[in-house]
């Protein structure tokens, strides 16, 4: 595969009259909303949310002691256990008839987390989606073809939202019904598409099926979220569809999508909107504090919400902080590489799903498509890859490309396993978020 930069379709970035105040403010203008609102949400969390105010006591600190942001660091952690202890509204720090909305998590391995919202968070919340979308690329009187699923799941409402705040057609069409979606992009010709990046790569296969270049397409920009991805998936979907690949973050207990956003001049890592959010990151094991430009896991909290302020908030995603470039005072986030509770341990090593993605990516022969397999050997655990082959691959090219997967495995990560090559199309496809790993382990 080509890793080419595809034509280019956008002009120069925005100009500076195009953002949002905040987005134009010095550091020192940043830092100071940043602690006047850190003081607000602590105190607003405390007075108003009993599990806050039984977890400041434990911990001997109060609101009044935050007197820097690096006070931050004193008071403690939230997790996804403490809004699934707190179920169903436990957490919310508002009377039920200020809220105007509630979402919540699937719920798949356990109770599901449930968040609120007030008109004013909803209000704030369309307001970063539409910053986050015109720093894609994104502009007003476009068309927005909105593939994130709908209802209890944040990504396509608050899409939707931040679609129409931005002053955007949006086109919402949810997940599923590939072969219609297809259709719509053709028949509506939209500029801009919101999804998971594997669910691009569904799309694309289903343009092929239809015998249509995507390249032909409307689209300009593509704004993906919800999963981890990486460089060289990027790479395939620009080269594959002619289109800016850029990467949205959020997560439901923070607030949605549009916690952060990577800006379509640089796609040089996620612009986090601190004027709403305050990231840390600290040590996975003991949650010991990081300077920025270390790795370790992304710890958010809330500067603005009201129905569900969110305190130290755990995220399990692993990334590095790094310092502002389009948005100067505002850092970044690199890409995140995995999440902790994503890691597999085999034999020893960890290991992520996104390392063995790109060397998928970059593997000739192969398609996109893959899922890993975990199983029980004897005493010891063994780690297979299923990868479907590119229509044209043939079965020598096969061979030598699982030889070509292994031999890369084990020369860049440490670990032996083993690859099957499967026929084209035989994979799931993934509609929504994708589950790449498979645990099929006896205990």
């Amino acid at each position: 595969m080509t890793t080419t930069a595809p034509a280019r379709r956008l002009g120069d970035a925005p100009a500076p009259e195009t953002l949002d105040p905040a987005e134009r403010m010095s550091a020192d203008e940043l830092r100071a909303l940043q602690l006047s609102r850190l003081q607000w949400t602590l105190r607003h969390a405390y007075e108003n949310v009993p599990h806050y105010r039984r977890a400041f006591d434990a911990h001997g600190v109060h609101p009044d002691d935050c007197r820097e942001l690096a006070d931050i660091a004193r008071y403690p952690t939230t997790s996804k256990k403490d809004l699934r202890d707190n179920y169903p509204f436990g957490m919310f720090a508002v009377p039920q008839e200020q809220v105007r909305r509630v979402h919540a998590s699937s719920g798949t391995t356990g109770k599901p987390t449930v968040v609120g919202y007030t008109a004013k968070d909803i209000d704030d919340w369309a307001g970063l989606i539409a910053r986050s979308i015109r720093a894609a690329g994104g502009r007003p009187g476009q068309k927005i073809h909105n593939a994130y699923g709908y209802g209890l799941f944040t990504g396509g409402l608050g899409a939707h939202y931040g679609i129409e705040k931005l002053g955007a057609t949006v086109i919402p069409v949810s997940g599923g019904m590939t072969p219609r979606q297809v259709q719509l992009i053709s028949d509506f010709e939209p500029d801009v598409i919101m999804l998971t990046p594997s669910y691009m790569l569904t799309l694309l296969d289903e343009f092929a099926r239809q015998g249509i270049d995507p390249r032909s397409t409307s689209l300009k920009v593509g704004i993906f979220g919800a999963e981890p991805w990486t460089e060289q998936m990027r790479s395939e979907i620009e080269e594959r569809m002619n289109i800016h690949a850029v990467d949205i973050y959020g997560l439901s207990e923070v607030m949605g999508p549009g916690v952060s956003q990577e800006c379509v001049e640089t796609k040089d890592g996620l612009h986090i909107w601190e004027d709403h959010f305050l990231p840390e990151v600290v040590d996975p094991l003991d949650g010991t504090p990081l300077p920025d430009g270390e790795e370790g896991e992304l710890l958010f909290t809330s500067l603005t919400k009201e129905a569900l302020p969110i305190i130290r908030y755990r995220t399990r995603d692993l990334t590095t902080l790094l310092p502002g470039t389009a948005r100067p005072s505002m850092r970044r986030m690199a890409k995140i590489t995995g999440r902790s509770d994503d890691m597999i341990i085999l034999r020893g090593v960890n290991l992520f799903p996104t390392q063995i993605e790109e060397i998928v990516l970059r593997t000739p022969g192969f398609a996109p498509h893959f899922q890993l397999e975990l199983t029980t050997e004897g005493r010891m655990d063994a780690l297979a890859v299923r990868v479907e082959a590119r229509e044209d691959t043939t079965p020598e090219r096969r061979e030598a490309a699982a030889a070509e997967l292994v031999k890369a495995v084990k020369d860049g990560i440490g670990v032996s396993v083993t690859c099957e090559v499967v026929e084209p199309d035989s994979l799931e496809r993934s509609v929504g978020k994708l589950q790449r790993l498979k645990d099929r382990r006896t205990r």
